[in-house]
């Protein structure tokens, strides 16, 4: 039986309907589907809207977050692999560490459209039980050093489902809130998924100390009770929205722009240098300084994720492009400072450095996604022509998300192609300069040149 909303405090059980000169009305269908929804009505969003739009904000955070979590698992038990009787070479250690942020990138585009398919709360409480499979999966293989590298290249492989949780997390939140709020909305919903990748990171070195010695298998079994705290929230207090549709179309549109290519390879620079870095800075602390407590690293992650909303609220203000450029500016000054605090072997320097680029590509996460809306409105004509472009900035989004994880996976095998072939990870922290230097002249080039296509727009 459908039930109809009236007020912000009747969402889980009002059966009054709304007068229709006040809001449009919502009604409640079983498996918690809301009819009607329209958060551009404002005064259907003043009076439930939001409170139901907030309400589902706050668990895809907690999902999300549990998610990226998982993802970024493996970066920190990857380390402790050697003190549970795995013997790994470099290039296998890194291929560890790599193959969750290929697997999660490949599935960030279906997730999107699982939402519209299964509903918002639907998906958000089967992908929050997929997470069930890789936690479950390290807790058994690590108990199994004779098993060897293919076993744990497997369920590694597994995590990239957390990474997946991004895309659809983010889809499913659009569609709660009105275009003002949106931008806010997404921003909270993605910093708190990134912080997930700190919080793994300070929590597994002190879970796994245990009486009888380093007890590894909790790294993963400790999330088999958080995971299932999530999905049961999930279900009893998300939503389904019957009106969400995901237009495939979107994304052949954006693929015809060559603004989709320019920004998701802007994006490889920040996201994938986050989520990259992100991985292998514990194995590189241990590998380079290995007196040091790896639980440290966990503070890369942390001021990168704070640093996503203060990217975009810099960028509202000074433009996308402006902040993206100073981002990869202070990115390279950061990966040269990495350099030279190697060489003197001073480990202060070393993550001081490392600090300062997690700071600017969080920065730049930030910055980027505010571009997309600004480049895809520019010169908009009318409002079919509005309507186009609008629909190419969502596929710009999705197809830009995607690419841009797959630095996960560059990163990492940077390090142990250079680890082979030079003995140290100091030819492909250069490749890295160079190529932050690329994307910050192509940002300028393209959208901050006075004589170029945007001119004196801020975009």
């Amino acid at each position: 039986m459908a039930t109809t909303l009236a007020t912000a405090d009747a969402v889980d059980t009002s059966t009054a309907s709304v007068p229709s000169a006040i809001a449009a009305p919502l009604t409640v269908r079983p498996g918690r589907w809301i009819d009607g929804w329209n958060p551009q009505d404002a005064a259907q969003w003043a009076s439930v809207g939001k409170t139901v739009a907030r309400r589902n904000l706050s668990l895809s955070i907690v999902a999300e977050f549990l998610g990226f979590a998982v993802w970024a698992l493996w970066s920190i038990v990857v380390p402790q692999l050697a003190g549970a009787g795995f013997v790994l070479s470099v290039d296998q250690t890194f291929w560890l560490i790599a193959v969750p942020s290929l697997v999660g990138a490949t599935l960030r585009i279906p997730y999107t459209f699982a939402v519209p398919l299964f509903g918002g709360r639907n998906w958000t409480i089967v992908s929050a039980l997929l997470l069930l499979i890789p936690t479950i999966g390290l807790g058994i293989v690590v108990q199994h050093p004779s098993w060897g590298f293919g076993a744990l290249l497997a369920v590694a492989a597994l995590a990239g489902v957390g990474g997946g949780n991004f895309a659809s997390s983010m889809a499913n939140i659009s569609f709660f809130y009105p275009e003002a709020e949106k931008g806010r909305a997404l921003g909270l919903n993605a910093a708190g998924g990134n912080l997930g990748t700190a919080a793994v990171q300070f929590a597994v070195p002190l879970v796994i100390v245990g009486t009888a010695g380093m007890q590894l298998q909790r790294a993963g079994f400790m999330f088999v009770p958080l995971v299932l705290v999530a999905a049961v929230l999930a279900w009893r207090r998300m939503d389904n929205l019957s009106n969400a549709r995901s237009d495939p179309r979107s994304y052949g549109v954006a693929a015809r722009s060559r603004n989709t290519w320019i920004i998701a390879f802007l994006y490889i620079g920040t996201f994938g240098s986050f989520i990259g870095f992100s991985g292998a800075f514990p194995t590189l602390l241990k590998g380079q300084f290995p007196d040091v407590t790896i639980s440290i690293a966990f503070a890369g992650a942390l001021v990168g994720s704070l640093a996503r909303p203060l990217g975009g609220i810099l960028a509202d203000r000074l433009g996308g492009a402006r902040v993206t450029i100073a981002a990869f500016a202070i990115m390279g000054i950061g990966v040269v400072c990495a350099i030279f605090s190697l060489r003197a072997h001073s480990f202060g320097a070393f993550l001081a450095s490392f600090l300062v680029l997690f700071t600017a590509t969080g920065a730049g996460n930030g910055s980027v996604y505010r571009m997309i809306p600004a480049v895809f409105r520019f010169g908009a004509t009318d409002d079919e022509d509005r309507a186009r472009r609008v629909k190419a900035a969502a596929g710009c989004l999705g197809i830009a998300g995607a690419i841009g994880a797959f630095g996960g996976f560059l990163v990492p095998r940077g390090f142990a192609v250079s680890t082979a072939l030079t003995g140290n990870i100091q030819a492909a922290l250069w490749a890295v300069v160079g190529f932050y230097l690329v994307m910050g002249l192509t940002t300028w080039a393209v959208y901050q040149r006075r004589a170029g296509r945007y001119g004196t727009t801020v975009i």
